[in-house]
């Protein structure tokens, strides 16, 4: 057999696709296009493991197969390239963060063009690029120079917003601003100073600076987002993590939160990815009612959705952080107030709101009256309430909350039963919704009509409204780092923020002689010699955040080198929204909302026209690490055989997986790498070590990391890309295991067989193909074309096989089978298909060549061969033609000289015959 040299062979196709640009796209109006996206990823100097590429080689099957389909096909490939840990090690070494994430990019670069995967490198974008940046400095002011009217429900442009001021006030806006912005007439705006009108619009605009409870993160430097804290450590690095009232830009993502969850339904996306999305927004009806605080002249307005169980309140809560604790706080409760509070606000709110059975809390001292029953209620302060969420003062009916019930168990609180049916229950809580009882002039009404009941009667006296409510707050856009997109903003001596002319971005990062805060704790840009804005004013000396230039990557790949605007129109219009867009779960409640918020904004203000930027969403799963584990007896020297082991104590040791061979313990590798344990002795069993192992994270705590650049080295690109399908659906995880490697490469071995033989000759032939070698052809083709649209790779590579091996058994070399089958496999195996695709004389890359057609008629079976039973058991299997009636069917089974033997002369009783089943003889 000629030489498969996979490594000659992918190395001369990658410089091929390369230098030939064959994976360019450009706008061609003629043909239909098709936008396959991989979710940004960031450049980290370990580089790729085996598990990383799994999306990208899914989204490259489907971007190749779509070419094929006469579809023009944008593939784009770029950097998030701000991030923590290139300026954690600039931190370490003083080393800049460009250079590192440089390094790092070309790594990466090198290791995705070595599995072959058909990018559109001239568009490649990366975000720490100031020619990039400009366009998210951009996109910032347009946010700052708009605001969200409500009643047209889109951005509009800012001074729209001042036209109307100067004719009427603010008295018939209906906008997304802040709760505490005061009602004003024409009158009062026009008398207002200029830096009066200036704080009065940031309570409009949609991006603007605010004091927000931030997670602060000392060992990091910087504010965190909420999904990038874990358990109250930051999810990089583990370090903790406090909450902290700080100065930050913000993002008005709230006025978007109606369109947010409305649009989810529009969406190709996964169930579970909705839901996930639904519950973030957590759109939620209800009302706002006002308690007073007995002794004070203090309201506090809670939000609730279960107004019917007003008459059930036996405390109300405050959240740690509400601004009016101090007041609230009664002088002999302060200590251990303060106390409280000072632990409590250090607690992440996921932590807070998934630790649902911890209980903690403290009373203030106060009471407020319940405007209802006019009773006098206690008033505490526990960290299951959020401040961000509603008004942070929650009403609590223990009856009918869980968390509620829990608080007031704990405490000795009073449980007020006010639902039918809860009145014998241990745990009330357990009948959520019913007939009410105890419960004043709602007694007898069902839940639903007394919440509407509870409602009218506290608006018509005064003490409440109906309000719809929102889970989603308002996004951190400060980062208290240098490594990052300055923001382009500049600050005059009245504290009043002014954007950086368009023509004077992009802001680039200045030089700093460290990358830590300053001694008086301003973030790192504050080390910057003379960086001033026209050598007079203050820039904002805080970064953007990660999420920044990833909410709007995916329209720049459309026009990458446009130097005059972010996008043309016309690149735009043709590329659209994303058609097909693969990444983890992980960004569910961080990129892919930002994203979703930007692009709407950028559809408001006619810069776009699609409202949504993804439309079918792609969660691939993990491919998990095969670790590898020996087991050392404690307190000896002495290692033992998974096999020996027995119930010995002994302590479990991982052992890097690149020493162990189909779990066999290289010892002698062992020893070089641990030599800890050079003079160990190792107990066999049948002359070998055998290792335990276990299915974990990939990761090099445990040793599994498998490097892909490795495998690609020993069996090949193409090997590698199609095992990664083989594993398993792509929305699982599963695990790696590098011995299942070597089915696929046989595969290939196998397919390379059928165009040389054993001598290496050429061995195709222009024979024409015979009905059951276009038979098995076809089947593949409707299958792998099948399975590519509803992303089944798996179950593809499973139908090649399959394919290959019938051809060898026909002893298939004729090139109209076989230069069809090349064309199905390339988007799987590329490189290998190139190959042979030229040498069946085409001069042209592969991936111009056209999918081949369905023909149903090769697959039509025209006989079908029935089990033949006597007397229920099978005694051989005749072949009938497809049109042969039950009576002919009959005449020859009892003319077989099988079925002779058997009847052994007696006439049977009947002859049943199944059609396309089963024939039976009776004796």
């Amino acid at each position: 057999m000629a030489d498969y040299n996979h490594s000659k062979i992918e190395q001369k196709w990658q410089l091929y696709w390369e230098e030939n640009k064959v994976f360019k796209a450009e706008i061609e109006p003629d043909k239909p296009k098709f936008y396959v996206l991989d979710m940004f990823p960031y450049p980290s100097g370990a580089g790729l493991h085996v598990g990383h590429p799994l999306g990208y080689i899914a989204s490259d099957i489907v971007s190749r197969f779509k070419r094929n389909k006469g579809f023009n096909v944008l593939h784009p490939m770029g950097f998030d390239a701000f991030g923590l840990p290139a300026e954690q090690y600039a931190i370490q070494t003083g080393q800049h963060p460009a250079i590192t994430t440089e390094q790092n990019i070309k790594r990466y670069k090198d290791q995705l063009k070595g599995i072959g995967l058909s990018y559109d490198w001239d568009k490649e974008v990366q975000t720490c690029d100031p020619k990039y940046y400009k366009w998210t400095q951009w996109i910032f002011s347009q946010l700052f120079n708009s605001w969200y009217n409500n009643l047209s429900n889109k951005a509009e442009p800012i001074d729209d917003l001042i036209v109307i001021f100067e004719k009427e006030g603010n008295q018939n806006v209906v906008a997304a601003c802040d709760e505490d912005t005061a009602v004003f007439d024409v009158n009062q705006w026009n008398t207002s100073s200029d830096q009066e009108k200036a704080k009065i619009l940031l309570n409009y605009r949609l991006t603007y600076p605010a004091d927000a409870l931030v997670n602060w993160c000392p060992e990091l430097g910087t504010v965190l987002a909420n999904d990038e804290v874990k358990d109250g450590y930051s999810e990089r690095g583990g370090y903790p993590v406090e909450r902290k009232k700080m100065r930050q830009w913000m993002m008005r993502i709230t006025a978007y939160s109606d369109r947010l969850a409305g649009n989810l339904e529009k969406l190709n996306w996964s169930e579970s990815m909705k839901e996930m999305q639904t519950n973030w927004i957590g759109k939620s009806y209800g009302c706002e009612l006002d308690f007073k605080v007995i002794d004070k002249d203090i309201t506090l307005t809670c939000f609730t959705t279960r107004p019917d169980t007003i008459f059930g309140v036996t405390y109300m809560v405050l959240a740690p952080e509400h601004e009016l604790i101090d007041e609230l706080t009664t002088p002999e409760r302060k200590e251990e107030v303060d106390a409280y509070i000072q632990k409590a606000i250090n607690r992440s709110e996921r932590e807070r709101m998934s630790e649902v059975k911890t209980v903690s809390g403290v009373f203030s001292g106060s009471y407020v009256t319940n405007p209802f029953t006019k009773e006098k209620v206690p008033l505490w302060i526990a960290d299951y309430v959020l401040a961000g969420y509603g008004t942070g003062v929650v009403m609590a009916v223990p009856s009918a909350d869980d968390r509620d019930f829990r608080f007031a168990t704990y405490y000795g609180l009073p449980v007020k039963r006010v639902i039918a049916g809860t009145e014998n229950l241990d745990d009330p809580t357990e009948i959520k919704h019913g007939k009410m009882i105890n419960s004043g002039f709602i007694t007898g009404m069902n839940s639903k009509d007394a919440v509407k009941a509870t409602i009218e009667h506290a608006e018509k006296e005064g003490f409440g409204k109906a309000k719809i409510n929102y889970r989603i707050r308002d996004a951190v856009f400060s980062r208290q780092r240098y490594w990052g997109e300055p923001v382009p903003v500049y600050f005059t001596d009245d504290g009043i923020p002014h954007l950086i002319p368009e023509n004077e971005l992009p802001l680039e990062l200045p030089s700093v002689d460290e990358y830590l805060p300053t001694e008086t704790g301003e973030p790192p840009l504050g080390r910057a010699k003379d960086w001033l804005y026209k050598g007079k004013y203050n820039y904002e000396l805080t970064t953007m955040p990660g999420w920044a230039g990833s909410s709007w990557y995916f329209l720049r790949y459309m026009d990458a080198n446009n130097e005059d605007t972010f996008v043309s129109p016309e690149a735009v219009k043709y590329w659209n929204s994303v058609d097909l867009y693969i990444g983890g779960t992980e960004h569910a409640t961080g990129h892919l909302l930002y994203s979703r918020f930007w692009n709407m904004f950028l559809f408001d203000k006619g810069f776009i026209f699609h409202e949504e930027p993804f439309q079918k969403l792609v969660n691939q799963g993990m491919i998990q690490g095969r670790s590898n584990i020996i087991y050392k007896l404690k307190d000896e020297n002495k290692f033992v055989s998974v096999g020996l082991k027995g119930d010995d104590d002994v302590i479990e040791l991982h052992v890097d997986v690149n020493i162990v061979n189909n779990d066999i313990l290289d010892i002698d590798a062992f020893k070089s790498w641990m030599p800890d344990y050079k003079d160990a002795e190792f107990e066999l069993e049948n002359g070998k070590f055998k290792c335990g192992f276990a299915v974990e994270k990939m990761s090099k705590r445990w040793y599994n990391v498998v490097n892909p650049d490795d495998v690609i080295e020993k069996y090949g690109a193409d090997n590698l890309r199609m095992y990664e399908m083989f594993l398993g659906p792509i929305e699982l995880s599963k695990p790696w295991n590098t011995h299942g490697i070597d089915g696929v490469a046989k595969f290939l071995r196998k397919l390379w067989g059928l165009f040389y033989n054993a001598n290496g000759d050429f061995v195709v032939t222009d024979e024409k193909p015979k009905a059951e070698e276009h038979k098995v052809l076809h089947k593949t083709i409707q299958k792998v074309e099948r399975d590519i649209e509803n992303l089944s790779f798996n179950t593809s590579v499973s139908e090649f096989m399959i394919c290959v091996n019938a051809l060898n058994q026909l002893k298939c070399h004729k090139k109209e089978i076989l230069e069809k089958l090349l064309v199905v496999l390339s988007p799987f195996a590329p490189h290998i298909s190139e190959e042979l695709w030229q040498k069946l004389g085409h001069e042209q890359s592969i991936i111009f060549a056209s999918y081949p057609k369905f023909n149903e008629e090769f697959i039509r079976e025209d006989e079908y061969e029935y089990p033949i039973m006597v007397n229920g058991k099978m005694r051989t299997k005749i072949k009938f033609s497809l049109d042969k009636n039950p009576k002919e069917i009959e005449a020859e089974v009892l003319e077989n000289e099988v079925v002779k033997k058997w009847l052994n002369s007696k006439t049977p009783k009947k002859v049943i015959v199944v059609p396309k089943k089963i024939v039976n003889v009776v004796v």
